[in-house]
């Protein structure tokens, strides 16, 4: 654990903070995070990523040492770290939820695309601002391009803009918009929801997602009927008789 990502687990819930004042994400802690994920299922039945300051994140900071490597292959693993992150998020075996306040910008608006299930303040702005930096968003948009549709995405990545928590929800980008005055409690309850359902249909739903919209339609159904019949005769999808 650094100092700007807070790692806590709270009895069955992982507890994962933004802490670094500027409210940005390093490398290093975009690295660490993509760490903790592959594993939070050995400990945890759901993943929290919060922030500790106003916004959720202001976007991606560069903490290599020295200037960018000016050979494009001796470049490319700098920016593992994130893209680690973003798969990380994907291939998470338990729920990635986040709650959403301030601004989410650039590598902000990536994760919240990416997690599961996302909750935004009515007052939360998101953007991808890279353009305005020359440069190409597209670290960003790689997370974005199965989640958010295309004209949506270029319109952010272009313009740079800020859009509000009500067109993030139209684009995808989040799940719930609910009061900033609510939010914590919100998010709480909805944890609490995820934590009380059985693990094997926690594992389940989130396993079938990962990999079936890449499927045929027949594909599709076939592993919706195993993975249906093989949920469901867990152990722990037996409700106690009353």
């Amino acid at each position: 654990m650094s100092e700007a990502l807070h790692i806590v687990q709270d009895g069955r819930l992982l507890r994962i903070t933004f802490a670094r004042e500027d409210g940005g994400v390093t490398d290093s802690m975009a690295a660490t995070l993509a760490k903790t994920l592959a594993k939070a299922h050995e400990t945890s039945e759901a993943v929290l990523l919060t922030s500790a300051g106003p916004d959720f994140c202001t976007g991606r900071v560069r903490d290599f040492p020295g200037p960018p490597a000016p050979e494009a292959y001796a470049r490319r693993p700098e920016y593992d770290g994130v893209f680690n992150s973003y798969r990380a998020i994907r291939n998470a075996q338990v729920p990635v939820i986040a709650r959403i306040a301030g601004r989410a910008m650039g590598y902000g608006t990536a994760v919240a695309a990416l997690c599961d299930v996302s909750f935004a303040a009515d007052t939360a702005r998101f953007n991808i601002p890279e353009i305005t930096h020359n440069v190409m968003p597209t670290m960003v948009m790689s997370a974005l391009c199965d989640r958010v549709n295309r004209n949506a995405i270029l319109w952010m990545a272009y313009g740079a803009e800020f859009i509000g928590a009500k067109r993030a929800l139209e684009y995808g980008i989040v799940s719930q918009v609910v009061p900033e005055t609510t939010l914590v409690a919100e998010v709480e309850r909805f944890c609490a929801t995820v934590l009380a359902r059985p693990r094997p249909a926690i594992f389940g739903l989130k396993e079938y997602l990962r990999v079936a919209p890449r499927m045929d339609e027949q594909g599709a159904t076939d592993y919706a009927r195993s993975l249906h019949s093989l949920v469901n005769t867990a152990a722990a999808m037996k409700r106690p008789a009353h």
